[in-house]
């Protein structure tokens, strides 16, 4: 033979890489997990969680540029590798400020200020910079012009900042929930459809109960018996959304269980864990990632629920949620954009999980 018989995986995935909407969204999705684990890299403002902030520039538009000094700290804190993925103590503070005039020993800077009545002058002087010799050389390297390309929020911190660390809740939210959601229900909805009898009754009243109480009301409760932290809801979204995948699985499994693969399998002494591990659940996953994919954007909306109820991820981290809770009342006013912006982001994450999910649920379809 002069071609090699494909494998079902290699199948799907010359299937799926014809998918175009499919393999953009996948890069999307890649591009905005690059950007939430290097955001700290990327990000202007590269403080712990993004906070550092001055309230003489605060609520700018979006293209805002201004002069920062910046003037080193006496006591240095300590630096390392994992700045790079958590942030790091600011060893210097900032100040916008309007002009300044250099003199033999000191620098005499105009703070920024709306106002032009209002004219605020300080002084650094040169013994606060060790290791130069005159205020020109200071001027060149310590003052330096500084875009906020998405403007600032009502704390005068940089916006973009805070959407590429706030990226790192909404992304992280959406896999944990989901891979939660996976383990819980897959376990419950394998084992009720495949033994059936007293056991699938089990799992659907667990499973009716558990439907019947209204998701954000679950996760509240949820959230204030764990408390309130970062990874509480995490774990309190994974525990909601595990019933849509338990369902699925187990009538799946219900209408596969009887196939004459499975019967072949137990013919042959397999135990039920593989069957239902090996043979069944590689044969269901179809649907089973297209309510995953569903499961991710759900998850994304709670954590977004929550934290406009003070219950998500609590301050100074920021979030994409928690920004949207924070700016909603400016639509109505002339800075829309500081809640629209993480909204448009959460609708581009979503709907790019639901198309590749749709696109892996066609390349995994063995009628196609």
């Amino acid at each position: 033979m002069s071609k090699t018989a494909q494998s079902l995986s290699g199948i799907a995935l010359q299937k799926f890489k014809k998918n175009f909407w499919g393999v953009f969204s996948f890069g999307f999705i890649v591009l905005l997990l690059l950007l939430s684990v290097f955001a700290y890299v990327l990000a202007p403002d590269n403080s712990e969680n993004a906070n550092w902030g001055d309230l003489t520039i605060r609520s700018k538009k979006p293209g805002f540029e201004v002069k920062m000094l910046s003037i080193p700290l006496k006591e240095k804190p300590e630096s390392g590798f994992s700045d790079y993925f958590f942030g790091k103590e600011q060893d210097f503070s900032k100040e916008p400020i309007l002009d300044y005039k250099l003199e033999k020993d000191k620098i005499i800077y105009t703070l920024y200020n709306d106002d032009p009545k209002v004219i605020i002058q300080k002084e650094a002087f040169l013994k606060d910079f060790p290791g130069y010799k005159n205020t020109q050389s200071v001027a060149e390297d310590f003052i330096k012009n500084q875009k906020f390309y998405l403007g600032t929020d009502k704390a005068g911190r940089d916006y973009l900042s805070r959407m590429l660390v706030g990226s790192r809740v909404s992304i992280s939210i959406g896999f944990v929930a989901v891979i939660i959601s996976l383990i819980v229900g897959i376990f419950f909805g394998a084992i009720g459809g495949y033994y059936g009898g007293k056991i699938d009754a089990f799992v659907m009243w667990l499973v009716n109960i558990i439907w019947s109480i209204p998701t954000l009301l679950l996760v509240i409760a949820i959230t204030l018996s764990l408390g309130k932290g970062f990874w509480q809801v995490f774990v309190a979204v994974g525990l909601t959304m595990w019933v849509e995948v338990a369902r699925v699985v187990r009538g799946q499994i219900i209408s596969v269980k009887e196939m004459q693969f499975v019967t072949a399998a137990k013919a042959l002494g397999y135990n039920n864990f593989r069957i239902i591990l090996h043979h069944i659940l590689p044969n269901i996953m179809a649907p089973v990632i297209v309510i995953s994919a569903a499961n991710f954007a759900s998850a994304i909306l709670v954590e977004s629920g929550l934290s406009f109820l003070g219950l998500g991820a609590q301050p100074p981290v920021p979030s994409w949620g928690g920004m949207i809770k924070d700016y909603y009342g400016d639509i109505i006013l002339d800075k829309p954009y500081l809640a629209m912006v993480p909204g448009i982001a959460i609708m581009l994450l979503t709907l790019a999980f639901m198309m590749m999910g749709n696109a892996l649920r066609d390349a995994l379809d063995v009628k196609n």
